[in-house]
């Protein structure tokens, strides 16, 4: 798995820093497209992860 460590020693200065080079990158008027794609990616992910387990359970019965 994936290490986030460098997470916790972020803070408020840390994510404020991100947000505005999102910001600047991006515009303000993409965000929203950008987080909705986002949202659907992975929905889209978590439907398809639950048809390969359920499949799964097939074959192996």
């Amino acid at each position: 798995m994936i290490s986030l460590a460098f997470l916790q020693n972020m803070g408020v200065p840390g994510i404020i820093l991100i947000v505005l080079v999102v910001v600047l990158l991006f515009g303000g008027k993409k965000i929203p497209e950008l987080m909705k794609g986002l949202g659907q990616g992975m929905k889209e992910f978590k439907d398809a992860s639950k048809d390969g387990s359920s499949e799964k359970k097939e074959v192996e019965e």
